[in-house]
């Protein structure tokens, strides 16, 4: 992030001081201006017939689920597809009850078909996926006598695709996976540019960019939409569904992201906040992550309110507060009352209002369904996330370089999805327990390697950016600083622990969990999108290329059917 500094009127209650050096980050603009306003007063008439045709296929999608035998390796196919063609949210029991059966079988199974490499490995990666807790154990049969995978899998493209995808469910201290995911990767690269069937390629090339458990529901359906059309074995049934479920779905995101497109709007973002990041539909398309379902719209609407909110008062603290403005700030957030307006700068009044509106707005539609209290969680995540903020804010105005563990007690918070995965839960109703909210407020590991996730890969990837701004704490500084270590040195230490996270919320997925799935699978669609838009560079503050991409992929083209 380039940052250059000009001079501005200090903008302080006591105006003890006329001038005060202000830093500017010079972020773009946003790239797309009113463009969903269009989709807010669309009416719903045009797709009665739609609908109607999607009820039917619905329906024969889920005959051919209950009629195919569990004890088959096409029901296992049949699932795989369905869950990466993303309509499995349609069918989460019949899944859930055939994958039960399975696990209960598996030995029985495993000995059935236990040279089929594709078979094996997407059983164990769809049971894997599922919470049951089977044993790796199993690919040593595909071992050769020097305990190295046997050469003779090597021109199974399928079968090695199916080991990549598996591999990446490992948990700490599984070599064997470890081993399959470097000797599949290994060849399955040389394999994706001699494959001469393309859906195939297709779909080893995909994998190698962003494998299944790494990948973003939506995005990687309407990918695999298009490879699955390609394939002349497809079910043409499956295919329809899917293609016409994809456009239903993408029009109601669209029509929720048109009405929040008007909130934004009416707030008068780039007269209030011109020194911050306008990234709306970025904020969207992050929580469209998150959760995607139709009846978690309001969640949706509410949880991008609070994530633009988040991004505003960042680049308050990290660009534009003076110190003195931020100790203000912090204090009116941690005692949250609108008594607290008349103490702050008018630019942080406007923040402020913004953000007690926001919060009143999630207290009364929880208070229907009579859980008000729960907004108390989001609350003390917001103490936590400033609190956070203005100690960061300190060791720059300091030019103190902390040590590494200092540096990560703050930066954890401060990679906010300690805070948004709490929020995301507060929104969840009826499927989130008090139990649940108990459990995220203790900053459990499934929570607390998403937080690593996201902030070291934010640090590798903003590291040349921030440092141009002078002596800014980061992780890759602090481990130089500390150890001695030179920048790449660092770059690969905090990799592998990006990767080790990475196995410990798969380890949290596995039974026994201490929530539900479907709780845990939302702290995992955390890390998967922080995955996707900060992979090769900061796809968030500079939202003009990979981001506008997976934007337009999502919530802009329609499949073609």
């Amino acid at each position: 992030m380039q940052v250059h500094v000009h001079a501005l009127p200090v903008l302080s209650t006591t105006n003890e001081k006329l001038a005060h050096v202000r830093r500017s980050a010079n972020f773009h603009p946003t790239v797309w201006g009113e463009h969903f306003l269009a989709y807010a007063s669309e009416t719903k008439e045009n797709i009665t017939h739609e609908e109607q045709e999607h009820g039917l296929l619905k329906e024969e999608v889920r005959k051919m689920l209950i009629q195919t035998p569990d004890k088959s390796s096409q029901k296992l196919d049949l699932i795989d597809t369905i869950q990466r063609l993303g309509i499995s949210y349609h069918f989460e029991r019949e899944i859930e009850a055939s994958l039960r059966c399975i696990y209960s079988s598996f030995h029985e199974f495993s000995d059935k078909d236990g040279n089929d490499l594709h078979v094996v490995a997407l059983r164990f990666r769809l049971l894997r996926q599922q919470g049951h807790c089977v044993s790796c154990d199993i690919f040593n049969k595909f071992k050769d006598t020097k305990g190295t995978f046997k050469k003779s899998l090597i021109n199974n493209v399928r079968g090695m695709l199916s080991l990549y995808e598996a591999a990446n469910m490992g948990v700490q201290g599984e070599s064997i996976l470890d081993e399959a995911l470097t000797f599949t990767t290994l060849h399955l690269e040389f394999h994706s540019c001699n494959l001469s069937k393309y859906s195939l390629a297709a779909r080893v090339n995909e994998a190698l960019k962003m494998p299944i458990r790494r990948t973003l529901t939506r995005l990687g359906a309407k990918k695999f939409i298009s490879f699955y059309g390609n394939d002349e074995l497809h079910d043409d049934v499956l295919l329809n569904f899917a293609k016409l479920d994809f456009n239903l779905l993408q029009k109601k995101h669209q029509k929720e992201l048109g009405s929040l497109t008007e909130w934004w709007k009416s707030l008068d973002f780039q007269k209030k906040f011109p020194f911050a990041r306008d990234r709306l539909v970025e904020c969207y398309f992050w929580i469209l992550a998150v959760y995607f379902e139709p009846h978690y719209a309001l969640a949706r609407s509410i949880l991008t309110k609070v994530i633009i909110l988040i991004t505003i008062i960042d680049d308050i603290y990290d660009v534009y507060g003076t110190l003195d403005e931020l100790i203000l700030f912090t204090d009116a957030i941690e005692r949250w009352h609108i008594s607290a307006l008349d103490e702050l700068p008018p630019y942080m009044r406007d923040c402020y209002q913004i953000l007690l509106d926001v919060y009143s707005e999630m207290e009364e539609h929880l208070a229907i369904e009579g859980k008000s209290d729960r907004v108390n969680y989001a609350k003390a995540e917001m103490k936590k996330l400033v609190g956070a903020y203005l100690q960061e804010a300190k060791w720059y105005h300091s030019g103190h370089i902390p040590g590494v563990e200092e540096y990560m007690k703050v930066a954890l918070v401060t990679s906010v999805y300690m805070k948004i995965a709490t929020t995301t839960l507060v929104l969840m109703g009826e499927s989130v327990t008090p139990e649940a909210l108990h459990w995220v407020a203790n900053e459990p590991l499934i929570v607390r390697a998403a937080s690593v996730i996201g902030r070291l890969t934010d640090d590798i990837v903003g590291h040349e950016f921030e440092q141009e701004r002078g002596n800014v704490a980061s992780a890759v500084e602090c481990y130089m600083n500390e150890y001695g270590d030179s920048k790449q040195e660092a770059y690969d230490e905090l990799k592998k622990q990006i990767t080790n996270a990475w196995k410990d919320m798969n380890k949290e997925c596995l039974d026994p969990i201490s929530v539900p799935m479907p709780v845990l699978e939302r702290v995992l669609n955390l890390a998967r999108v922080i995955n996707l838009l900060y992979k090769d560079g900061d796809g968030y503050t500079n939202s003009t290329t990979k981001a506008k991409e997976f934007i337009t992929l999502v919530l802009v083209d329609p499949v073609i059917e």
